[in-house]
């Protein structure tokens, strides 16, 4: 193991594992290169639901991000708390979660909150709502842009919800929001491409809505694979969320993209049941399993094959005449993120190689208080 690795820690003897330790430093020169990318700080709305942690919003606020991205109601009581100014639940909300959005809205009045909407009876349920609490709201229409998870086709279908939102006296039309996740071309130029395609679809939508009377002020675009190329579109604001901590599934799959890594695994071999066979007290419940195998990049066990996991191990093969004893401590970067901090309740915080403190995954419950 190199000594002067950035990723280890000399204060191991207390520390349990698995546990998941992050790196503000690096957190920070993620931030700078955000906003660099952006243009201004006014251009991102970046999304919390890989880190749902306080002191991370807090660090981008410090650099003028004000304007903020969510996917369940605890993050955007989260945000609330935190006095950011302007919350978007990228989520359409509908049952219990519609009467907990106006109660955040009720709660924090600090703060500006708007919500996405592809659902003509969620529209009518929420401007009801609104209508009984003598407020206005704002949505943003939800498109589907290739996705196919939620959103609805840019089509005149798409206009004729602007067009109900638009003319519903309890709610205030804010513009059109897409999240093109399927886009993960390897190169910049074939991804560009494909997301250029994309973007004309909601291009066409806004001209043809805008022809038609109706003003679309704001555009809120892509994720943080295709945020390099949505960055460079004045008219856009945009939403990368991995880029805060980053993982390996992207740092290997977008090259283009220079965000360091900031969140990284401490593991213990708890076995060896073979010479050659190794297990990791790194199980279902410590990273997030939903992928084909390796699930992980592990620092020196690079040439080990990552063959199984349950909730509590992974088991790797390795190459024979690998000197590991049960008890040693290794490093890994998860190869998803959002998933794995969201398995953890709090995370170390590491400052030259020392746990300096820890930091409360806040928003990884269902619920805060509302």
């Amino acid at each position: 193991m190199n000594e002067s690795a950035w990723y280890q820690i000399d204060n191991t003897e207390s520390i349990n594992s698995p546990t998941l330790l992050l790196y503000p430093d690096r957190i920070e020169k993620n931030i700078q290169l955000m906003v660099e990318m952006a243009g201004s700080p006014e251009r991102l709305r970046p999304h919390i639901k890989t880190h749902k942690t306080r002191e991370i919003v807090d660090m981008q606020m410090s650099y003028g991000i004000h304007k903020f991205k969510c996917a369940t109601i605890a993050e955007a009581e989260l945000l609330g708390q935190c006095g950011a100014q302007d919350i978007l639940l990228a989520i359409q909300p509908v049952g219990a979660n519609i009467s907990r959005f106006f109660q955040l809205i009720a709660k924090y009045p600090g703060s500006s909150f708007s919500t996405i909407v592809d659902n003509a009876k969620v529209i009518a349920r929420i401007s009801d709502e609104a209508a009984s609490n003598k407020i206005k709201v704002s949505l943003f229409l939800d498109l589907n842009t290739g996705m196919n998870r939620t959103g609805i086709e840019p089509d005149t279908n798409a206009a004729a919800l602007c067009r109900l939102i638009s003319e519903d006296p309890n709610l205030i039309f804010r513009g059109l929001h897409a999240y093109d996740g399927h886009i993960r071309e390897t190169s910049i130029e074939d991804r560009k491409e494909v997301c250029d395609a994309a973007f004309d679809l909601v291009s066409n939508l806004k001209t043809d809505l805008e022809n038609n009377g109706i003003t679309v002020e704001t555009l809120i675009m892509g994720g943080s694979p295709t945020f390099p190329i949505h960055a460079q579109r004045q008219e856009v604001e945009v939403s990368p969320g991995t880029t805060l901590l980053w993982d390996e599934r992207y740092s290997s799959s977008f090259q283009d993209m220079k965000f360091l890594h900031a969140a990284v695994l401490l593991t213990r071999i708890i076995s060896k049941p073979k010479p050659d066979v190794i297990c990791l007290d790194l199980g279902h419940k410590s990273i997030a399993p939903e992928m084909n195998f390796p699930r992980v990049k592990i620092f020196g066990l690079e040439d080990c094959e990552q063959i199984g996991q349950s909730e509590e191990h992974l088991v790797l093969k390795c190459p024979p005449g690998k000197i590991m004893e049960v008890g040693d401590i290794f490093y890994a970067i998860p190869m998803h993120i959002c998933p794995t901090v969201a398995k953890y309740p709090k995370t170390l915080i590491v400052e030259n190689s020392k746990v300096k403190d820890s930091w409360k995954v806040a928003a990884r419950d269902h619920s805060l208080v509302i």
